[in-house]
């Protein structure tokens, strides 16, 4: 036996572990141990096969699921023979090639990497509208034709629609303006590498001799272009392990496509497919409705969740008369239920469909005096406290980004007003260059009084000595030794007085919390700067890839989680309810794209009802131990009452007899009575149990 593995494993998983005779997909359904099959897998690779660390990669798509990896790794392995591991997001491994191979990449090293905001100003400057539904179509047309490597010639030719016709029009505009600012998006950060790999044979036999062993996490989440890259990294040994479930596959609008596992079959024609059926999570009721609904979507792979956990207790299905009742019913329960299982807030989550259903709910916790959280609320890196001291450090670190000049030219005010700005974009349009460069340029002064140019050079003349202390000369040449970040971070807090700015601005007690927000930055870069040696155009690069993951070690409140079935995935609760079941909210039918032709709008709906149908199975395989479904017989939308249906997927659980019933107890009851009973409930205290 070998002495890195556990006996604790189940038969499948200790195969998947020790699986190395080739390509190895594992099938894990949901809480079948899958991240304890990856880190106990890599704790084998390094200490009984002898691979090096520095060769062995695993990837995932949150910073969440590879912290969690690289924490459960660090107490399999001791820590020597662990140095030079990667774990890490596939962006994250994005932006090590693109470092590493910018010559290549035709990027230089202190390239900028815009987030959607940032890439959402480019494109709206092009299309010079305010609409944020027609932004937002044209910016995920263009990210979704990224992410399955389709370049603008091909989106040209291949666009259908006069929607997508003008999308392909500003993807010409927006990939030559990210070339001429250096800079990159998200979707880049993949793309890029696995055109290089493609490509550039030097680039492409490089990284297939550092990484001798991948191991690639939520498989079933990955686009045509993660597809590529994980291929050519693997290239020359086929030696990965991809762990996935077809069943949990509900990212295909963001691009995510589950040919990818079909793919593997026909790709890899050794491939070995192992499946992990045993949950650890559920009890059997609730597998069994999972299963039930799973079961009417075709399969790639057949398999059935099954655990030891006890029947538990049914699953109760109610309907309410509408949204008001459904959440105040929500809220009742979860008080009763704390009070009698003796359970914390945090053993509670209530997921639904669609944000829009929050905020009802919000409304009934709130009143009932239970603490909630939401998951996917606004990020720390989103607060415009952040956004705006991060400006300033992507302005030094690449002065080309004129998204990030605008923001810190004018925040705070500094005498440079809108019209300077639109004459120094125009001029900069003009000369081809940036607007931190064009603000330099002798020719500005024909269009500029002597009063504009002043402020505008001395801030510009700031950003420059700031490059120079960090290291960086003229043309980007390293003029001297770099200071250190944290005394870097330090000045220019001094320079700005953001602080002052804060006070003077707003009133004491939210200037006070978004001074603490920006000391909370400051503080995290500081530490990140000097425990991983980062100067601070590096360290720039690594906050331009977390702000679009999540914000760094942040500790579960006590309360209920509010969240997404989206959001949800990956997360496991005692007690779950799931609001808002009903025929087109869950599943969700959107917009029917394909008249005119009936057969394509029929094989849509099909698709669409299948990603609605795992959807649905995430949601239930959420729930450790109780599952509690509502639906509303009509529903408030723009004004007026619509009349709702319980969803498909109701009776496709297969409950029995037992069937959807009515919450008569609080149906019939006013908002008032409601409350009074909730107060009357929550004045009782705790019940004893039993």
């Amino acid at each position: 036996m070998s002495n890195s593995v556990p006996a604790g494993l189940n038969p499948a998983q200790r195969e998947a572990v020790l699986y190395l005779d080739g390509p190895c997909l594992v099938l894990a359904g949901a809480g079948s141990g899958k991240t304890r099959v990856i880190t106990q897998k890599i704790a084998y690779l390094l200490q009984d096969c002898g691979y090096m660390a520095r060769n062995v990669v695993a990837l995932t798509f949150t910073n969440k699921a590879a912290r969690e990896m690289d924490e459960r790794v660090k107490t399999l392995v001791d820590p020597r023979i662990a140095k030079g591991l990667t774990i890490s997001t596939f962006h994250s491994l994005g932006v090590r090639m693109l470092r590493e191979e910018a010559r290549h990449a035709g990027l230089k090293p202190q390239f900028s990497i815009l987030d959607a905001d940032d890439a959402m100003a480019i494109i709206q400057e092009m299309l010079a509208t305010t609409d944020r539904g027609r932004l937002r179509a044209v910016q995920s047309t263009i990210s979704l034709w990224k992410n399955a490597l389709v370049g603008p010639d091909e989106a040209e030719r291949s666009a259908q629609t006069a929607g997508e016709a003008e999308a392909a029009r500003i993807y010409r505009s927006y990939d030559a303006t990210l070339a001429a600012y250096q800079s990159v998006d998200f979707d880049d950060l993949i793309r890029i590498p696995a055109l290089l790999m493609a490509h550039n044979e030097e680039v492409r036999t490089r990284w297939q001799n550092r990484v001798r062993y991948l191991l690639v996490d939520e498989y079933q989440d990955t686009n045509v272009c993660q597809y590529q890259l994980v291929r050519w990294l693997t290239g020359l040994r086929d030696q990965f392990t991809a762990v996935g479930d077809d069943d949990q596959a509900i990212y295909a609008w963001r691009g995510a496509t589950m040919e990818n596992l079909a793919k593997l079959t026909t790709d890899y024609p050794g491939l070995k497919v192992i499946k992990l059926e045993q949950n650890y999570r559920s009890v059997q009721r609730i597998l069994l409705a999972a299963n039930n609904v799973i079961q009417k979507n075709p399969k790639l792979f057949e398999k059935k969740l099954w655990s030891d956990l006890g029947v538990g207790e049914p699953i109760e299905v109610v309907a309410m008369n509408d949204e008001e009742a459904e959440a105040q019913s929500i809220a009742m329960k979860i008080s009763a239920a704390r009070f009698e299982r003796r359970a914390q807030w945090r053993d509670f989550a209530v997921l639904y469909r669609s944000n829009h259903q929050a905020r009802v709910i919000e409304q009934a916790l709130r009143t009932a005096k239970i603490p909630y959280t939401i998951a996917g609320g606004q990020s720390f890196f989103d607060k415009a406290e952040i956004r705006d001291v991060l400006s300033y450090l992507r302005l030094i670190a690449n002065d080309s980004d004129d998204p990030a000049f605008i923001r810190a030219a004018t925040t705070p005010r500094r005498g440079i007003g809108q019209a300077t700005l639109q004459a120094l974009g125009q001029y900069a349009a003009e000369r081809q260059v940036s607007l931190f460069e064009a603000a330099f340029e002798q020719g500005l002064e024909a269009r500029l009084a002597p009063r504009q140019i002043e402020p505008l050079r001395t801030f510009a003349e700031f950003i420059q000595r700031m490059q120079w202390r960090a290291g960086r000369g003229a043309e980007g040449r390293s003029a001297r030794p770099a200071e250190p970040a944290g005394q870097l971070l330090d000045d220019l807090m001094a320079a700005i007085d953001y602080e002052r700015y804060l006070y003077d601005t707003l009133d004491e007690k939210p200037a006070q919390t978004r001074w603490l927000n920006v000391l909370e930055l400051t503080g995290w870069l500081k530490r990140k700067a000097e425990e991983d040696g980062l100067n601070l155009f590096e360290l720039v690069q690594h906050v331009a890839l977390v702000t679009m993951l999540e914000r760094q070690g942040e500790e579960e409140p006590d309360a209920v989680k509010l969240s997404t079935l989206h959001a949800s995935k990956g997360l496991e609760y005692p007690h779950v309810y799931l609001a808002g079941v009903e025929e087109g909210l869950l599943p969700h039918l959107g917009k029917d794209d394909e008249q005119g032709d009936p057969a394509r709008a029929a094989e849509s709906l099909a698709s669409r009802i299948e990603e609605e149908r795992r959807l649905m199975y995430v949601g239930i395989t959420r729930a450790q131990r109780s599952l509690c479904l509502s639906w509303c017989k009509k529903r408030r939308r723009a004004r007026e009452d619509v009349v709702r249906e319980p969803s498909r997927f109701i009776e496709e659980m297969g409950l029995g007899s037992g069937g959807p019933q009515e919450d008569d107890a609080t149906a019939r009851l006013s908002p008032k009575e409601r409350l009074g009973m909730l107060k009357a409930l929550l004045a009782k205290g705790p019940q004893k149990v039993g």
